[in-house]
């Protein structure tokens, strides 16, 4: 990441510029025409060694890549996976996986990762071999406590601050662009969508992914006026104390799965013990949430193209029927146009999937053709080098 930040500062010509400094320590600072000396330690060396670096840096990249040990996915070829450690938390041994599907045998140059919602994993096979097809290499997260990266002394979908999954989202894009690629786009669907507007606000401007690309994100809790000025309030109040507690009655209605699902009416196949029915949460996840929420409602401002997708309509309906093949039967669109239009971008998109259910990629066709068709058309336009 250091080395990146210093690659963009040279090709800028603001690496010794007189607004530049480059802080080696508590001790010493060194400025174009200024050096300030630590005792032993004359600044000539340090500005030495800084030019040795950068003479170093198209090899370094090679020796800073992180050794991963690949083995075939749980979604067969040409998908692979890879386990990473994670420091302890609060509740223990934390790992994330990384899951990848090159669209050829030499760095493609273009990647994209895909970053997946509340209860869930990545499952959408057919998502990663379009992006093959167009040319990107593909990879995806598990998150750490989820699908494969979920644990026996963990709760499933735990969180105390989405600030948190940053430290995936880091190794993620630093390995991926270790391996050649030059342009990455980072794609969030619902919570992820949520999390990774939060982190391109925060981390945009340093460098390591080049477009946003959000699939119906998650940017309020989809209830009523009472609910979402009272209760969830106090929910988040109390997830301060008492993290750790679930809150009754809580999960994902239950005919959404019925409507994705192979085995029941839908047509995709994934494990309905890594994707339940219902997902438990905790007031902890509740509060972390919510503090999501309240910066997208204050707006975020992401220094890259953005694009956010999203159904035409939202189906509020509780009993079963055809109207859960069309429509998002989990977020109210309103509320994501609302949070999309406060975002503050060199290049901001918002489409209108008509018909699309909660994960657009996974309606019905030709529904999801129509998303497939959006997407590409986008990642054209603000892809170096594609067409407008």
């Amino acid at each position: 990441m250091i080395i990146h930040k210093l690659q963009r500062l040279q090709k800028s010509g603001k690496l010794f510029s007189g607004h530049t400094s480059i802080n080696y320590g508590r001790d010493c600072v060194i400025r174009q025409g200024h050096q300030r000396k630590t005792p032993g330690r004359p600044g000539f060396l340090h500005l030495l060694l800084l030019q040795l670096l950068l003479i170093l840096l198209p090899v370094l990249p090679v020796f800073a890549q992180t050794v991963l040990h690949w083995q075939e996915d749980l979604l067969g070829e040409p998908y692979e996976s890879a386990e990473i450690g994670l420091p302890d938390d609060y509740e223990g041994a934390v790992v994330m996986t990384l899951i990848r599907s090159l669209a050829g045998e030499s760095p493609a140059g273009q990647a994209a990762l895909y970053v997946h919602g509340f209860g869930d994993y990545f499952f959408q096979r057919e998502l990663g071999l379009r992006f093959n097809e167009q040319g990107y290499d593909f990879y995806a997260v598990d998150l750490r406590k989820y699908g494969r990266s979920h644990r026996s002394h963990q709760r499933l979908a735990n969180v105390r601050d989405l600030g948190e999954y940053y430290e995936e989202l880091d190794r993620s894009l630093a390995y991926i662009r270790s391996q050649g690629a030059d342009w990455i786009v980072l794609i969030g669907h619902s919570t992820g969508g949520l999390t990774t507007s939060l982190y391109a606000h925060d981390r945009g401007e340093e460098g390591q992914f080049d477009a946003l690309l959000l699939n119906s994100p998650f940017y309020d809790f989809n209830a009523g006026f009472l609910t979402r000025r009272v209760m969830l309030p106090f929910a988040a109040w109390r997830g301060g104390s008492n993290p750790d507690t679930e809150v009754e009655g809580s999960g994902l209605p239950s005919n959404y799965s019925r409507s994705i699902h192979r085995d029941l009416d839908g047509e995709w196949e994934f494990s309905r013990e890594w994707k339940p029915d219902h997902t438990p949460i905790n007031y902890g996840w509740i509060r972390a949430i919510r503090q999501g929420h309240k910066r997208v409602a204050g707006g975020l401002e992401i220094p890259v193209p953005v694009l956010v997708m999203l159904s035409d309509h939202s189906n509020l309906e509780t009993e079963w029927g055809e109207h859960f093949f069309r429509g998002d039967a989990i977020l109210n669109v309103d509320q994501i146009r609302s949070g999309a239009e406060k975002i503050e971008s060199p290049d901001r998109r918002i489409e209108v999937i008509k018909d699309g259910m909660h994960d657009l990629i996974l309606s019905p066709e030709p529904v999801r053709e129509e998303a497939y068709r959006v997407m590409g058309r986008w990642l054209e336009s603000v892809r170096p080098g594609g067409r407008e």
